[in-house]
């Protein structure tokens, strides 16, 4: 099947691919693709990775091209469009016949937004031998690129690590709205092409945009590859089109609004509401679409309800980051609807500016940097079906630098200059984008390699990774609402995707810090090692948090998002039960399965499955032999007393011989040692752990004999790079000298077991290498054997390598729990 029946069959519509797409399936991948606006470039991307990855109409595929990997992932700056992208992407799968669930064989679409996945199964990461497009926002995808994943399990982080670094295709989409998240994508592509991945599991990256400029991908370790950077672009039989000529001819007559935004008070605000609320008024046509883009969410929520007095019988709709899932899927629903005979206004923040394919007649934007502004004119007017078309630009005062924000005055100057000496916004009247990429903070190589170690610090915080991911725009807090009464907060289950609202730590603040009756507002975080709700004050609030708040204290309108202060009680959404066992530090309910299942048995299947996935994906055979031998030894300490104790408590009726691996059980873990005269807890006990000390005993002495053990103790991603004390841990009661640490005490016993063609005589657990320096019994540290690991196989092949033991863990656990 050729390039042109395929795309013909994707998009079902008679006309051919733009020559630029044809060559962007057909020839090698470029690294950036600079095409305007409106040209179809999503639909270019993914059409030419399915066709190059050998899929063809129904499915009959053909060898695909090594250069291009396996999964696709689609990073957009603004998310509030994430799901329509995903809703087009399925709409072209579908024609095809290509569109599956995860472990048919087909090509399964997946969207990452705070809260919407699976903790114990992240359905996407369970068959990294299966294509996948995977379509989420820099948030959500570049925090997970950095192992510090936004609104997910913890524990996870390794996991979306190295499925996001190996075998993957990087698409940066509207890279002039990405901010911060830009030169981190370029050093992230920088560490890859200089660290290495996993053999055979090549990524790259692609950046697109209508305003792409060369020199704002060279950051420091990315400048060297800027020679060789391959840029595609619209070439001469591309403009030869009619269609095309159409799109790039059309016409927009640029006008100076007679409001301007100055000052700063409330009133001024509310007087600029009400003075561009007029004009809208005035210039709005019945029957067609009406765009207003403005910089700020509170000014658009203002307008919206200004616009509601003057228009009542105008469909209107606001469009912001500020809003639940569930509104925002009713808003991307409603922007697909075509306006009736009154027309429509649609009222927006930034968020309308990325892959957005709306377009109107009349278009009001506040002044933003240049690259934004032409965003924005690439919404009016956008398919050149209007023989009239009007861009009205509103001025910012040059010594408002509160109102500029997310913006600056130099910024703004510029394109304000800019803006002066134009009189139509067509594509053929736009001069060049060429302004410097914005200074932000740069992630550095050795801040990268830190952030392999997912501990918190003692004090249950991580490193705050959002300087790297953005700069302005959306902040990585979520928020959401339940009701609650008076003791029982421990009832509140954890959030579920439709429910949670993202939220500027400033709004937060500022809901926090007002008052409602005479008092105070109040919010919680979720504690993972004590499994209960924390007050979290207004001061304390931090990237990354995900936070509940009360319904009867108000911050929500489903027409306005997100509002500070707010009085109104908010309505909840309903939700399955969430669990949580997985985001505890001693939760394992992976254990917990319906059924009793053997440790021998699970040691074996792991094994198997582990040595299986190794195969499918090729992994060279020493690592393969390391990985499967890591499968083979991971669940030993699962023979700990406390661990079989915790089990038989919790289940019933056990049918054969233990120690065991799985159990029929439900609910929480509770672990303990019985002495002669107690139940002695062994809170936060991880089995893990004593199967790695297990194996520093008896396992083989060969070159991974480090990389096996460190593979055996972060198969869960709860113990990896260091090994400390939790606290709230059980001491050892009458010798403080002993060394203790996740349950585990120095000099506890795990029976002798046989299994999987290997024999283990009784071993007696040493923590020797907790401690810093070289010890006479264990040798070195874990702490120098986890660095060195690092160092010599690097982050991205480390991370793959602990991923292929945790998968075949769940494959073989799913396949115990259905005999």
């Amino acid at each position: 099947m050729s390039f042109d029946a395929f795309f013909q069959h994707a998009t079902r519509v008679p006309r051919l691919p733009y020559p630029y797409q044809t060559r962007l399936a057909t020839e090698p991948w470029p690294d950036a693709l600079h095409v305007p606006t409106g040209m179809g470039k999503t639909a270019a991307v993914v059409l030419a990775w399915l066709f190059k990855r050998g899929h063809r109409h129904s499915n009959p595929q053909s060898t695909p091209d090594p250069q291009t990997p396996r999964r696709l992932v689609i990073c957009l700056p603004m998310r509030v469009l994430v799901e329509q992208t995903a809703a087009e992407v399925q709409g072209w799968l579908e024609s095809l016949g290509l569109h599956g669930k995860v472990g048919d064989g087909k090509v399964s679409v997946h969207v990452l937004m705070g809260g919407s996945e699976n903790v114990r199964h992240p359905e996407w990461a369970g068959q990294p031998e299966e294509d996948a497009i995977i379509i989420g926002t820099q948030d959500m995808l570049l925090s997970r690129a950095l192992m510090r994943g936004y609104g997910m399990s913890r524990y996870q982080w390794p996991v979306h690590f190295a499925l996001l670094h190996n075998d993957c295709m990087w698409v940066f989409d509207e890279v002039q709205l990405m901010g911060a998240g830009l030169p981190t994508s370029t050093q992230l592509e920088a560490f890859r092409r200089d660290t290495g991945l996993a053999p055979t599991h090549a990524s790259r990256s692609l950046w697109v945009s209508a305003t792409l400029h060369k020199d704002w991908l060279g950051t420091v370790d990315f400048k060297p590859h800027l020679a060789t950077l391959a840029i595609s672009s619209l070439q001469a039989d591309d403009r030869a089109q009619e269609v095309v000529q159409q799109r790039l001819s059309a016409s927009k007559r640029l006008h100076r609004a007679q409001t301007s935004l100055s000052g700063g008070a409330k009133g001024d605000i509310q007087d600029y509401v009400a003075s561009l609320a007029g004009e809208i008024v005035g210039q709005h046509q019945a029957g067609c679409q009406t765009l207003v883009i403005l910089n700020n969410v509170e000014r658009a929520q203002r307008l919206h309800t200004e616009l509601g007095k003057r228009l009542a019988d105008v469909p209107r709709l606001l469009l912001h980051a500020r809003f639940r899932a569930e509104e925002r899927q009713r808003l991307e629903r409603q922007l697909r609807d075509q306006p009736n005979a009154r027309g429509r206004i649609i009222i927006a923040t930034q968020a309308i500016e990325a892959g957005v394919d709306i377009s109107g007649r009349t278009l009001f934007t506040e002044l933003a940097p240049w690259a934004s502004m032409v965003q924005r004119f690439g919404r009016c007017n956008r398919d050149g079906k209007h023989d009239q078309a009007d861009v009205f630009w509103i001025d910012i005062a040059a010594d408002a630098e509160r109102l500029a924000r997310p913006y600056d005055n130099v910024t703004l100057a510029a394109s304000r200059d800019t803006l002066a000496a134009l009189e139509d916004v067509g594509p053929t009247h736009l001069p060049q984008v060429d302004a410097n990429r914005p200074l932000t903070q740069v992630l550095r190589r050795r801040d990268f390699l830190e952030l392999f170690n997912t501990d918190a610090d003692l004090s249950g915080f991580d490193v705050d990774i959002s300087p790297y991911i953005r700069d302005s725009g959306i902040p990585p807090i979520r928020v959401f609402w339940r009701h609650i009464e008076k003791g029982k907060l421990d009832a509140i289950d954890k959030p579920q995707h439709q429910e949670l609202c993202p939220a500027s730590i400033g709004q937060i603040s500022a809901h926090l810090g007002s008052k409602l009756k005479g008092e105070s507002r109040s919010a919680w975080r979720w504690d993972v090692l004590d499994r209960k709700w924390v007050t979290v004050r207004a001061e304390q609030v931090h990237p990354g948090m995900t936070l509940l708040l009360n319904t009867a204290e108000g911050g929500y309108n489903v027409d306005l998002g997100f509002v500070p202060a707010s009085n109104m009680r908010v309505d909840t959404v309903t939700v399955q039960t969430a669990d949580d066992e997985a985001d505890s530090n001693d939760g394992d309910p992976l254990t917990q399965i319906g059924c009793w299942v053997s440790l021998p048995q699970h040691l074996g299947d792991v094994a198997t499955d582990a040595a299986a996935l190794c195969q499918s994906l090729h992994i060279d055979a020493a690592l393969a032999a390391a990985v499967t031998e890591a499968g083979r030894w991971h669940d030993l300490g699962k023979a700990h007393e406390a661990f079989q104790n915790a089990l038989e408590d919790s289940g019933h009726d056990p049918d054969g011989t233990p120690p065991w691996a799985k159990s029929n059980g439900r609910g929480r873990l509770r672990y303990f040692v019985e002495t002669a005269d107690e139940k002695q807890p062994r809170k936060h006990f991880r089995h893990e752990l004593a199967s790695m000390l297990a194996w520093l005993e008896h396992g083989s002495r060969d070159t991974h004999h480090d990389l096996i053990a460190y593979l055996i103790a972060a198969h869960h991603g709860k113990v990896r790079m260091g090994l400390r004390t939790l606290p709230g841990e059980s001491e050892p009661k009458g010798d403080r000298e002993k060394l203790f640490a996740r349950g585990v005490w120095d000099g506890d016993h795990l029976p002798a077991l046989a299994f999987d063609g290997r024999e283990v005589p009784e071993t007696t657990l040493h923590l020797d290498i907790m401690q810093l320096g070289r010890s006479e019994r264990q040798g070195a540290s874990w702490t120098a054997r986890t660095q060195a690991l690092l160092k010599q196989h690097g982050p991205f092949r480390l991370a793959w390598l602990e991923t292929l033991v945790r998968i075949a863990d769940w494959r073989a656990s799913a396949r115990e729990a259905k005999p």
